[in-house]
């Protein structure tokens, strides 16, 4: 805990709402607007009574859906009292005049539900899921254009009078009137909500569970990673401190990039916004808005507090369901007394206040413990809604190796292969996983019974459809499914502090011209200006598609290489780590290394003299990490992976953090090309470094998590499966599935499960 931030505590509950609170809106000295579910905007004003408090004023009924974004009109000669422009499901754009509390204006022309709203200079900005941004003046649409290929999430507006846009599509763009002037990309999934960091640049909250402070170059400044699940909203007050929600249930504050508390709600949190005071109010599903504070004097009291826990408490009882089943509907640990029917088959039952999943080991005849099954949040009896349509079920799906929770929706009547078929196109996903689908579709709605038309035929592959439960023709037994296991593509490191590498080559490069001795080892104005020009290209990601590298660039840097002092290395290290994610940087560099005696094996060799320096290890392990990202180093790095992995074999047991992930990232995408390339050779030495990482005591959570999906992804290929249970892999498996970390635990039962198939 930083020992200059103070906690906030609950300061008051405003209760009123019907439904989720879904937006928040500060207005000024007039108080608070919510926006909610129920189709209402609620004002909130100081309570005169008890100044810790505030009551709800004015009920602005006009909408005929929820309710999304809000903005605050400042008070004018239109609106002596301020008025509240809202947005909703219902694809409307409302205004009200709240000296009245009347809808003065009903602004139409959006197709889909309206995400997001900006005042611009009298003008209101809206966006919407239909793709497109609408500007509207006195009542009347002025503009409409399309934004983004996919739906807009968020907008903002810049000091500078500019905007911003978040979108489904995964990017931020910038705009100056409708011409969009750059492209921020660097999240991997939607761009959720949007905010202001005063003299910084941009917030922006993602479902990916990040939220990223961006200058408005484009450069990601700030990274800040802890919430679990979808980042639905965040916010910035003038202190610097950062407020962000989720769908985990918290809303977390943020110093400096460090998470400094993170306060648990009865329900997924919409919304988190910052009074001009600092206090920070929050939107829950449970219809509740919380103001929270850190102002000893208006702390609510025992009683309120006391309230407060009791509705967590009661929360986390909810939310103990299993396949939409309340806890107590689940059968006792009598029901393990059946056996099962087929390897691998699972059975949920009650054990205290937990479901416990058990799977069938036909070897052994007995029923195996899984562990805890821990479901999403609770929706009650609401139909949740996806991308503004509404389902009978929208089910978190999380596919492991830190990629995002994806979204699968599904309702009853629609036909559960071809909801698996359309989920799998939309989120790019491997059409192999299209039974696992299924299954996990009708286990998770009871579809216990359900039947296809004998005549079906997969349209991928011309066969019969799976029906999970069903006899096989086949003699062979049903296979697993595992959560984590086999890894798909490459992992890279893509964020860098652009100006920091420019600031250290440069400081340098001063050094050496200080240096009679070495004077002639600097980069002289021509070249430095070619090093600022290189970094210019890199920062610029929408144009990776066709921007180009001189060849005499890429010879500049190399030449660094050979020719520096090894302590000086690490930021020019750092360059070539991005130029291999650029196109053409990738090639130009294999060109230029492959003409020189293959520079880059020589540069691995020479940081990694000992003693090493860590800054040199953990550039060059990351510039080796990210040549996987291109298939034209797929030769280069086959051929030479003995002598990568011997150079870099100290990694697994340092003390760096940063180091242990990178080498577990290494021999992660070492394990997902071998595996494509069938070397049974290579695989083995890989799996051996997988292995000893996975030993290590000491170790980050997500090196060892990475290093358990490379053995099981190598066991599943089956090439060097017995050499894995050889060196008593069970017992690793038997030790990650007991880890309090959730995914350590899954890849673990994952491990297990490959280690009794035939």
């Amino acid at each position: 805990m930083d020992i200059d931030f103070k906690e906030y505590q609950l300061r008051c509950q405003l209760r009123g709402h019907e439904d989720d609170v879904r937006g928040i809106c500060v207005c000024g000295n007039a108080g608070i607007a919510t926006s909610s579910r129920d189709r209402t905007v609620r004002l909130w004003s100081l309570d005169p009574s008890d100044e810790r408090r505030y009551s709800e004023s004015k009920i602005l009924l006009g909408h005929t859906s929820f309710v999304g974004p809000l903005v605050w009109i400042s008070p004018n000669e239109e609106y002596p009292d301020g008025g509240i422009v809202s947005g909703g499901m219902d694809t409307m754009v409302l205004v009200w005049d709240l000296k009245t509390g009347e809808k003065v204006q009903t602004l139409r022309g959006h197709q889909l539900q309206v995400t997001g709203l900006a005042l611009d200079n009298g003008d209101i900005v809206s966006s919407s899921v239909d793709c497109t941004l609408r500007r509207w003046r006195k009542g009347q649409s002025l503009e409409s254009w399309e934004a983004h290929k996919a739906p807009i999430q968020a907008v903002v507006k810049l000091p500078s009078g500019e905007l911003v846009t978040g979108s489904s599509d995964t990017t931020l763009k910038l705009w100056r009137g409708s011409t969009c002037t750059r492209t921020f990309v660097g999240h991997t999934d939607t761009v959720r909500c949007l905010a202001v960091m005063s003299g910084l640049g941009i917030l922006s909250a993602s479902h990916d569970g990040s939220i990223r402070l961006w200058a408005l170059s484009g450069e990601v400044l700030m990274e800040m990673v802890g919430h679990t699940s979808i980042v639905y909203s965040v916010d910035s007050h003038v202190s610097g401190l950062i407020v962000s929600s989720s769908e985990d249930c918290f809303a977390k504050i943020w110093k400096d990039g460090v998470c400094v508390q993170s306060i648990e709600h009865p329900g997924c949190v919409w919304d988190a916004k910052f009074l001009e005071n600092g206090d920070i109010a929050t939107a829950c599903s449970d219809g509740v808005v919380r103001i929270w504070t850190v102002n000893q004097d208006k702390i609510a009291d025992a009683l309120e507090v006391e309230l407060y826990f009791s509705q967590i408490a009661q929360h986390k009882i909810s939310r103990k369901r299993v396949g939409g089943l309340k806890l107590e509907e689940l059968p006792g640990l009598e029901a393990l007394q059946i056996p099962g029917t087929s390897d691998g088959q699972t059975k949920v039952v009650r054990e205290g206040d937990n479901g416990v999943a058990y799977a069938w080991n036909i070897r052994e005849q007995k029923w195996d413990k899984i562990g805890e099954v821990v479901d999403g949040p609770d929706g009650g009896m609401k139909r949740p809604v996806l991308d503004g349509n509404e389902y009978d079920h929208v089910f978190d799906v999380d596919i492991g190796d830190g990629e995002p929770i994806r979204k699968l929706p599904y309702n009853r009547s629609d036909n559960p292969y071809d909801a698996a078929d359309n989920w799998l196109l939309k989120e790019n996903l491997p059409l192999s996983y299209r039974e696992q689908v299924v299954a996990f579709i009708l286990q998770n709605t009871g579809q216990k019974d359900f039947t296809l038309d004998p005549s079906f035929r997969d349209p991928y592959t011309g066969s019969s459809a799976y029906v999970p439960g069903q006899s096989s023709n086949k003699s062979a037994s049903a296979k697993p499914t595992f959560k984590h296991v086999p890894k798909k593509g490459m992992l890279v490191f893509d964020v860098a502090q652009f100006d920091g590498i420019l600031k250290k080559i440069t400081e340098f490069n001063n050094n050496l011209l200080s240096d009679q001795e070495k004077k002639n080892l600097s980069l002289n104005e021509v070249e430095v200006s070619r090093l600022v020009a290189i970094v210019k290209i890199l920062k610029d990601t929408s144009h990776y598609h066709s921007s180009k590298f001189a060849e005499v660039d890429i010879a500049m840097l190399l030449r660094l290489l050979k020719s520096w002092p090894v302590a000086m290395l690490f930021p020019v290290i750092d360059t070539l780590r991005m130029i291999v994610l650029h196109p053409d940087g990738a090639t130009v560099l294999l060109q230029h290394a492959e003409a020189q005696n293959d520079l880059l094996l020589e540069m691995i060799k020479r940081v990694a003299t000992n003693p090493s320096l860590p800054a040199n290890l953990l550039t060059s392990v990351r510039v080796v990490t990210n040549l996987f990202k291109n298939s034209c180093y797929y030769n280069w790095l086959q051929k030479h992976r003995s002598e990568i992995l011997d150079v870099y074999s100290s990694c697994s047991s340092s003390p760096n953090k940063n180091l242990q992930l990178s080498y577990a990232t290494l021999i992660l995408n070492y394990a997902v090309l071998l595996i494509e390339k069938k070397d049974q050779e290579g695989q083995s030495q890989v799996l051996s470094a997988a292995l000893q990482i996975a030993e290590e005591e000491n170790l980050e959570v997500d090196a060892k998590f990475r290093a358990l999906v490379a053995i099981g992804s190598l066991m599943l290929e089956g090439l060097v499966k017995k050499i894995a249970i050889d060196f008593d892999v069970e017992n690793i498996a038997k030790i990650a599935k007991a880890s309090k970390e959730t995914k350590i635990a899954e890849v673990g039962v994952d491990i297990e499960l490959l280690t009794r198939q035939g």
